[in-house]
């Protein structure tokens, strides 16, 4: 049975005009081929409703799991709650649960529970509320969409709670062989190794080091023993 799949879709301007470096994506994937959950397809839109509202239906109805970051904050840009209710037909509104976490939160700060700050407590009807250990304004989930924030450790903070409640599958394995030949060289004979293993995944990727060039040579699969088995041919052509 294949395993589950997974997309993200990062959102913010501040990501497409390259003020902000986007690490979000690298951690889920890991993440994900931990659990056993193929990430399957990435995108990026900046903050503009139709664009956000199109790219969730669309994630949602071909992945069995949607994971957003950004947008998600106090001020008017931040507008990924709003979308993702339109994108899933369902209202949006100040929740009461939201609303005092946040309260007791800034009144531990000693700083006023403003219009702006209210505004992280707006969650779609029928959301189920994502736990945020590190600055209280919860994520939620709306169907199979995990909608989360852009800081990075908030970002993996929001994910640590929500992988216990994700159905997995076989976890992604992968070995390497680094050899000190160009792609070309090897590109005949390493195709064919791969069309002999049709189950595993086999990707090269290019380097060049003190002026030498050489490609190490990945094979990745669920089945331990495939992939033992596709690395000792691979080894006695390369090796």
């Amino acid at each position: 049975m294949p395993n589950p799949t997974a997309a993200m879709l990062v959102i913010g301007d501040e990501i497409l005009s390259g003020r902000t470096r986007d690490s979000n994506l690298w951690y889920l994937a890991g993440e994900m081929t931990r659990a056993g959950i193929d990430l399957a397809e990435a995108r990026v839109v900046g903050d503009d409703h139709a664009s956000i509202v199109a790219a969730v239906r669309a994630l949602s109805a071909a992945h069995d799991y949607v994971f957003t970051s950004g947008g998600i904050g106090p001020t008017h840009d931040d507008i990924t709650a709003d979308a993702v209710a339109e994108a899933l037909g369902a209202k949006i509104g100040h929740r009461p649960d939201a609303m005092a976490l946040l309260k007791a939160h800034y009144e531990r700060q000693g700083l006023p529970f403003n219009e702006a700050r209210a505004r992280m407590a707006r969650i779609p009807d029928g959301a189920a509320l994502i736990d945020n250990p590190i600055s209280v304004a919860p994520g939620f989930i709306l169907g199979n969409v995990h909608v989360m924030a852009g800081v990075p450790n908030i970002f993996e903070a929001m994910l640590a709670s929500v992988m216990p409640r994700l159905t997995g599958g076989a976890p992604l394995l992968s070995q390497n062989l680094r050899v000190m030949r160009g792609e070309g060289e090897i590109a005949g004979e390493f195709g064919r190794l791969a069309a002999d293993f049709p189950d595993l995944s086999m990707g090269s990727y290019p380097f060049q080091q003190s002026g030498a060039f050489g490609t190490n040579l990945v094979i990745r699969g669920t089945d331990p023993a495939r992939i033992d088995q596709a690395m000792m041919r691979l080894v006695g052509l390369f090796g």
